[in-house]
């Protein structure tokens, strides 16, 4: 499989399809939907390693299986950052992102009713991959702004430079590949 990159993750083996971000650079695409094993093994073993929280809070939507996970198996909240408005939403707050796996500027949405859960809760932030660190940073703003207090930040693979971070807890360190 050499336009995949194989790693262990949780302890299970996992192929890792490199998919081009530019002419000068591949990411190996990391995904967890439709994998429960991994899922329920990651989100035990980020358990392991992170401060305890009142609720979680991932952004839409990759984040989602292992926020869910993560909440099941600890017994609490989860909350997620939409990617859009939706009509049951009243008052939403929003912030911007840029991913480096979305072309476009994206906003985050968090209906006030969660806002409003979050005002005073100890929160931990869960991805499902770190690499430049926007989707966190927009994901602190939203529960700052809500009164929560971020006891944490975890995701499962820490990308490239991330890696290197102090400040975020992760599983396994993720390479970019130059081309």
């Amino acid at each position: 499989m050499n336009d995949c990159y194989t790693m262990t993750i949780a302890g299970l083996e996992r192929h890792l399809p490199l998919c081009p971000v530019n002419k000068h650079l591949d990411i190996a695409a990391f995904v967890m939907f439709s994998d429960v094993e991994l899922t329920i093994a990651c989100a035990a073993e980020l358990i392991k390693k992170c401060p305890k929280p009142e609720v979680i809070v991932t952004a839409e939507s990759k984040g989602i299986p292992l926020a869910y996970e993560m909440a099941r198996q600890l017994g609490i909240r989860y909350i997620v950052a939409r990617k859009s408005t939706k009509l049951y939403m009243k008052n939403p707050i929003a912030v911007n992102v840029k991913s480096i796996t979305t072309t476009a500027l994206q906003t985050l949405y968090l209906d006030s009713n969660e806002a409003e859960y979050l005002k005073g809760k100890n929160v931990l932030i869960a991805d499902d991959v770190i690499s430049t660190g926007e989707s966190l940073n927009a994901l602190d703003k939203l529960v700052k702004e809500s009164g929560g207090s971020i006891v944490g930040q975890c995701a499962v693979l820490a990308e490239g430079d991330a890696a290197d971070r102090d400040d975020i807890i992760f599983l396994e360190r993720l390479p970019v590949f130059p081309k």
